[in-house]
């Protein structure tokens, strides 16, 4: 019997177990580091383009997708090597040596802002270097999870990490825009005391090792094995390259610098505001989702969280002031928090445990793709109809995406439970 037939046992919060309250904390420091960084670059690049470059608002808009392009080349080039990485390595070592790349990154930003020495290809080369740490980071923090928390409880454990990745979402960018404004170099320091914070609190996480395999292969045959695992499974391929397209589509990520510079007057502090917004609305729903995770309609409930993602971006594409534009941003957030729940759950509850690395990066591929290759769309349709076109007519292709799924992946609105929709592959 599974624990469903009494549902009355309610299984217990992840964060009794201390690896888990260490993890979290781990997560939660490290992504406000990045996302505060990741605020900072975008504006900076933009303002330089614009101040330095002497670029217009649509040459300016085309290098925030160019800033995309960097950061997923890497991602797409090393995440077979990450998530073998994470299968065949302690997965602890693997994630503070991504969060030693960061940290690095955040003391050569720190030092030429503080130089007034920043250059368009600096920015980039920067950029890429942290879709490095990234492509590392995920797979890794992703396989810890499953092995330190009881099966039964791994649903609230994810949604109590979205908790963390979401709050850490909504303070990071606030924290970077308004310390960018008193004191630029200031935010780098912050973000490198949040890394080395990050890294230590992994640290005391019980050692994580990957299972041992019955028969070792060559690493690029079980790099293979990982693609060939989610190509195979038609819940997963669904699940993932759902959000792949609809994000790619209806991203607009990329273009809250101009929108918080050139169309909603708002500056730097603004932006800031504009990247939390998101995540205050899936900070809620994490919230609720950790109190009471959802249990039947799982399918069906993903589909409509991402078509309402699309429509609000549709709306926030067109809005012209500050106050609409941030409750549309957390509707927005709230939505795709709802479907990465979901989707996250679904993966983790459905992957053997030596292949969750590899299959975990295939997910972070597509995560990455989606958010990197939705911005270089944006900046190049922004290049070529201005920002709020591109922004528009992405959120409506996003819905028609969602349709589309809906009927090539009939396994998807099927889906009742978080049980297992398919056999697993061997």
């Amino acid at each position: 019997m599974t624990d469903e037939s009494s549902p009355s046992l309610a299984p217990p919060s992840p964060l009794r177990f201390r690896d888990y309250r260490y993890y979290w904390f781990a997560r939660f420091t490290a992504v406000m580091a990045t996302i505060a960084m990741v605020v900072v670059i975008g504006y900076q690049l933009y303002d330089t383009a614009r101040t330095d470059y002497g670029m217009s608002i649509k040459e300016a808009s085309f290098q925030l997708g160019l800033l995309g392009l960097v950061q997923f080349v890497p991602l797409a080039v090393l995440t077979p090597v990450a998530g073998w990485a994470a299968d065949r390595f302690e997965r602890r070592r693997v994630a503070i040596f991504s969060n030693s790349i960061d940290f690095g990154i955040a003391a050569a930003l720190g030092w030429f802002t503080w130089t007034e020495a920043l250059t368009l290809p600096l920015l980039f080369g920067l950029a890429a270097l942290h879709g490095v740490a990234r492509v590392f980071s995920g797979p890794a923090m992703s396989a810890i999870a499953p092995n330190i928390v009881p099966p039964a409880v791994l649903p609230r454990a994810i949604a109590m990490s979205s908790i963390a990745w979401q709050s850490a979402s909504v303070i990071g960018p606030a924290a970077g825009g308004l310390i960018y404004t008193a004191h630029p170099t200031s935010v780098y320091i912050f973000a490198a005391a949040l890394l080395a914070v990050s890294a230590l609190s992994i640290g005391r996480v019980r050692p994580v090792m990957p299972p041992p395999a019955e028969v070792r292969q060559h690493p690029l045959r079980e790099m293979v094995d990982g693609l060939q695992f989610t190509w195979r499974e038609r819940f997963l391929l669904g699940a993932i390259t759902l959000d792949l397209f609809a994000v790619i589509l209806s991203g607009a990520t990329a273009m809250l610098p101009v929108y918080a510079r050139d169309i909603l007057h708002a500056g730097s502090e603004g932006l800031g505001f504009l990247r939390a917004a998101p995540a205050v609305g899936a900070a809620v729903v994490a919230l609720g989702l950790a109190i009471r995770p959802i249990e039947r309609n799982v399918g069906v409930k993903m589909l409509w969280a991402v078509a309402v993602f699309g429509i609000t971006t549709v709306a926030f594409g067109l809005s012209t002031h500050f106050l609409l534009s941030l409750a549309l941003l957390v509707v927005m957030g709230a939505a795709d928090m709802f479907s990465v729940f979901v989707r996250g759950t679904l993966i983790q509850l459905n992957t053997p445990d030596h292949m969750r690395g590899r299959v975990s990066a295939v997910s972070g591929l597509a995560i990455s793709a989606s958010n990197e290759l939705g911005e270089m769309r944006a900046g190049s349709m922004a290049a070529a109809m201005g920002p709020v076109g591109a922004v528009v007519v992405g959120g409506v292709a996003a819905v028609g995406v969602t349709a589309i799924w809906a009927w090539l992946f009939p396994e998807l609105r099927r889906a009742r439970t978080f049980e297992p929709q398919f056999k697993q592959a061997d």
